[in-house]
């Protein structure tokens, strides 16, 4: 897995499997409407991804397919922290993958209990 690929300081692989332990009990088969993979990523997430790598002139693509794929997925949760979460802070990751950049704290407050929970099991 090429989790390092990105100059980016934070050490994701904890959070990543909590995340993917309350988003499908890690099932890279999980389907949910139109979120899928073990992370539960979205056709948005996936363009937001590539419009990041073309930012990046990082001829890189993800597919919606690549959903599927543990190891994709998490470069694409590490891709979208290293925008929008540059200081690598718990708390705003957990809070955006539910809720977006913009999040609502009240909104994702469920979501981050129990990501939190799973993340100190």
């Amino acid at each position: 897995m090429s989790i390092h690929m990105y100059s980016f300081a934070a050490d994701w692989s904890k959070v990543i499997k909590a995340i993917s332990y309350v988003e499908s009990k890690h099932n890279p088969k999980a389907k949910n409407g139109i979120y899928v993979g073990c992370l539960q990523i979205g056709p948005v997430m996936v363009r937001e991804c590539n419009d990041i790598l073309r930012k990046q002139n990082n001829p890189k693509r993800f597919t919606l397919n690549d959903r599927y794929n543990k190891d994709k997925s998490y470069e694409m949760f590490i891709l979208f922290q290293s925008k929008y979460n540059p200081s690598g802070n718990v708390e705003k990751a957990i809070r955006m993958w539910n809720g977006g950049p913009k999040y609502s704290v009240g909104k994702t407050n469920g979501y981050y209990k129990k990501v939190m929970k799973a993340l100190n099991k």
